[in-house]
């Protein structure tokens, strides 16, 4: 759902121009619907675009919708969604004040069985999705951006990105928004022991923890 931000339990009085970010923003949802950009469109079951309230805190950014996201057409409701979840509420924010999308929003994967497995999308795919990211950017203005991920942190930086040097740090991109970069969640399932995934999501909520640091210091 796309919604303008407000505080529980208010009243909804929400200023003209958010109203108007949030209307352009529910026009460009639906045209991204039909977005047939790049050939991914053709096997995913629907686009996935992103979720939450213009002026959001925080926009997190991820790589691509998995099977569930695909089939709900909501990001991060799988199992990575999961720990992202687990990971805010340790970090002591709320999901629903944060902006939640996709670099790429199809869902690009290959068939085993029954199975259908994530595939990495390449950069071709990555560029042309970026004319919706664009546009989420525009119109949410989030304080600061989180890159889940490298890929998500190459596509927003737009340069060469290697995770375990930038991780944690702010960096400056296009049109005064600003960046921080941390690991997927999905990477943190795939460590092969309870003591590495514990370790991992502790990390992980501290970038959290920094990034809502920074962007309510508005620094």
């Amino acid at each position: 759902m796309i919604k303008a931000a407000q505080a529980p339990d208010e009243e909804p009085r929400v200023p003209v121009d958010l109203r108007q970010a949030a209307a352009q923003l529910r026009k460009v949802a639906a045209e991204a619907a039909h977005c047939e950009r790049c050939p991914l469109y053709r096997d995913a079951t629907q686009t996935v675009f992103g979720e939450g309230p213009i002026g959001a805190l925080i926009m997190l950014v991820g790589e691509q919708p998995g099977d569930q996201e695909d089939r709900a057409g909501r990001p991060f409701v799988g199992p990575a969604g999961r720990v992202l979840d687990e990971g805010l509420a340790a970090a002591g924010l709320d999901r629903a004040a944060t902006y939640v999308t996709n670099a790429v929003k199809h869902f690009k994967h290959e068939e085993r069985g029954k199975r259908r497995l994530h595939k990495h999308p390449d950069r071709g795919e990555v560029q042309a999705c970026r004319w919706w990211l664009d546009r989420e950017l525009a119109l949410v203005r989030p304080k600061l951006v989180v890159a889940l991920g490298a890929i998500a942190a190459r596509e927003i930086l737009q340069r060469p990105v290697v995770l375990a040097k930038t991780r944690g740090k702010v960096f400056p991109f296009a049109d005064r928004h600003r960046a921080l970069a941390t690991m997927h969640p999905s990477a943190i399932l795939r460590m092969r022991d309870e003591a590495s995934r514990r370790q991992a999501f502790a990390r992980f909520v501290d970038d959290l923890r920094e990034a809502v640091r920074i962007a309510k210091a508005g620094k």
